[in-house]
């Protein structure tokens, strides 16, 4: 089999990869460009362990090929961080001890910031919705759901702050 030559945007950052055809994202990300924060926890999209956003939207990367996404714009929880600064998102799941294990946190944090992208202030009836295809098999939900509520709640602060300068 040879390789494919491809072009991806992962971060921001314009990558030129020869990689077999059959090679998922997953696989290029951690393997190829050494972004190892997206985890494979499965392998059979049945756990949003390496959830990543393609071209805004949270996807599988275990179940992409990589080459199907010639061009596509992609976020890794590397990518989420900006200028040095954690995300709200990873500061509420600091502050709120949504980690737990980690081994989920990437994936819920990537298929909430698209949520929040798309709806600032969710209800939990949303945010339980939108993490439907995130699993987590520490102790449960609760941690999580108030670390995502105390993100909104940076993010609201950051907003009122940047109208009142």
């Amino acid at each position: 089999m040879n390789k494919q030559l491809i072009r991806q945007l992962i971060n921001g950052q314009a990558h030129d990869l020869a990689i077999y055809p059959n090679r998922s994202l997953l696989e290029v990300l951690r393997e190829e460009i050494s972004l190892t924060g997206t985890k494979c926890g499965c392998d059979d999209s049945s756990c949003g362990c390496c959830t990543v956003l393609v071209n805004g939207m949270p996807m599988l990367s275990c179940v992409m090929l990589a080459a199907s996404y010639q061009e596509a714009e992609i976020t890794t929880i590397e990518g989420v961080a900006r200028e040095g600064q954690l995300d709200p998102l990873q500061r509420g799941f600091c502050e709120a001890g949504g980690a737990q294990c980690g081994f989920c946190t990437p994936g819920m944090i990537i298929t909430a910031r698209a949520l929040l992208e798309a709806n600032p202030n969710p209800s939990h009836e949303e945010i339980n919705q939108a993490l439907g295809g995130n699993l987590c098999r520490c102790t449960g939900y609760t941690q999580i759901l108030e670390s995502i509520d105390r993100a909104i709640q940076l993010m609201r602060i950051h907003r009122e702050a940047a109208v009142g300068r």
